[in-house]
């Protein structure tokens, strides 16, 4: 129930949900600023939300086998399994995925922070709105100045927090030899050496003891093999007629609403429009994997090429596209390249980094004796390929990859549609229809392109993605 979930709603756009819940949330706050800001950051959070929950689920789908076992005949409490077993399983992935929804927060922060109330632009204090303006006003001295102030606390962040965390999360590598280098953090070793991890432990211990206590009344289930089958099979069938008629009378609803407003004709151009995007974001997931997958096996396998790497990479994953507006617009005039082409590079800023951040932490995962192995084997260029790595880091790439068609959707919005100053760009393509909804406040036309959308996205993860996942869970696994 919740995948398929999932795989619609990092198909829908921020664009379209902030348009969706906006008026729900300036209602609740009684017209109050509160209510766009809240819409902000609901906005913030789309964008951050997916690519962890897939990522979680990979690790949990790619445990190894004997710990599981191991929490089972131990008869561990969902509460116990869940902080003995299962997080520190997905520490890693979680870590890295973190930081790309870091970034890809930063990425979608113009757009999050200029919102459009009843047909006026309400623009929040903020980053975003900064760049929005400079970029509308085409100040080329406010954007390097909102570049340089946006790097600056990124790599802040990164080594007050992100860098700590992934050379703490070193310890839940699951593997037979220590790693010879290790990843290294001075604030780290600073909280190590301060009393303040041991007075925060006595002050949730007690808490975690009591939760512990209360969640032993969802143990496991007493019931046979023969009436659990036989409960699911009739849990499904109900699930299943349940989900079908909702599924009918929704159908059923939009074709009405829709015929109402835009008219039913109005899928054929809008169909089209989502073929055209479909195809840039194919071609960027081809170069993305291309250029990415070595690049992360490089800088993942080699904990010092990764410290250094790593507030790069950040940086890169968080650059708004925005920025770059009046010079893409520059370019595109001096070569007389279309944006329908120089779209995609716009659109890369966006997407590419989610392939890049999983197969790191893939690659980082991989086990230090199986490294060994391989050296002591001399097994080493093309074959060391075929037989190590790619099999290690397909199940990441995998996760990489479905967040990054999922990211790549999100980027046409600011992909195919290009302004600063007097100067506008228009590719032909859904992003471009969504933003121009948006624009002029027609929410029928915004929810037609989210649902064109959601349908192409939820159609290619059915088909191509989700076999590719099962098939590297089941080949692929270090279990």
């Amino acid at each position: 129930m919740l995948i398929p979930a999932l795989d619609v709603l990092q198909s829908v756009p921020v664009l379209a949900l902030v348009s969706i819940t906006v008026t729900a949330f300036v209602g609740l706050f009684h017209g109050s600023y509160l209510g766009a800001e809240a819409a902000c950051i609901f906005a913030i959070f789309t964008a951050q939300a997916w690519n962890m929950t897939f990522a979680y689920y990979q690790a949990l789908r790619n445990m190894p086998r004997e710990l599981d076992d191991s929490a089972r005949m131990m008869r561990l409490t969902r509460w116990q399994r869940l902080w003995q077993l299962e997080v520190p399983t997905a520490m890693v992935p979680m870590i890295w995925n973190g930081m790309m929804s870091f970034g890809g927060a930063w990425f979608m922060l113009a757009a999050s922070e200029v919102i459009t109330v009843s047909g006026r632009d309400e623009a929040l204090p903020g980053m975003g709105s900064f760049i929005a303006a400079a970029t509308s006003e085409a100040q080329v001295g406010n954007l390097i100045v909102g570049a340089l102030v946006m790097v600056l606390t990124i790599v802040l962040v990164n080594v007050v927090f992100w860098r700590p965390l992934t050379a703490w999360s070193e310890r839940f590598r699951v593997e037979h030899t220590e790693s010879a280098q290790a990843p290294r953090s001075l604030v780290l070793d600073l909280l190590r050496r301060s009393t303040v991890p041991g007075r925060l432990a006595r002050v949730l211990r007690p808490v975690g003891e009591h939760v512990d206590r209360l969640m032993r009344v969802f143990g496991r289930s007493t019931r046979s093999a023969y009436d659990e089958r036989a409960g699911s099979r009739i849990g499904d069938v109900l699930f299943f007629g349940l989900l079908f008629a909702a599924l009918a009378w929704g159908t059923w609803a939009l074709a009405s609403y829709f015929e109402r407003t835009v008219g039913l004709a109005e899928f054929g151009p809008t169909s089209l429009m989502g073929l055209a995007s479909l195809g840039r974001v194919i071609v960027l997931l081809v170069v993305s994997t291309i250029v990415w997958v070595p690049v992360g096996v490089w800088i993942g396998m080699n904990p010092r090429i990764c410290r250094f790497a790593q507030p790069v990479v950040q940086v890169l994953a968080s650059f708004p596209a925005q920025f770059l507006f009046i010079f893409v617009i520059a370019a595109l005039t001096y070569t007389g390249i279309s944006l329908n082409i120089g779209g995609i590079a716009l659109m890369a800023l966006g997407a590419q980094w989610y392939v890049l951040f999983n197969v790191i932490a893939a690659a980082g995962q991989i086990p230090t004796d199986l490294r060994e192995a391989m050296d002591d084997l001399g097994v080493h260029g093309v074959q060391r390929w075929k037989s190590l790595i790619l099999p290690a880091i397909a199940p990441g790439y995998v996760v990489g990859a479905i967040t990054a068609f999922g990211g790549a959707w999100n980027a046409t919005l600011v992909g195919e549609v290009v302004e600063a100053g007097n100067t506008r760009m228009e590719a032909y393509g859904l992003g471009a229809y969504i933003t121009n909804a948006t624009t002029d406040d027609v929410f029928a036309r915004v929810l037609l392109g989210t649902v064109v959308m959601s349908v192409v996205t939820v159609t290619i993860n059915r088909l191509l993605w989700r076999r590719l996942q099962r098939t590297a869970e089941r080949r692929f696994s270090l279990s």
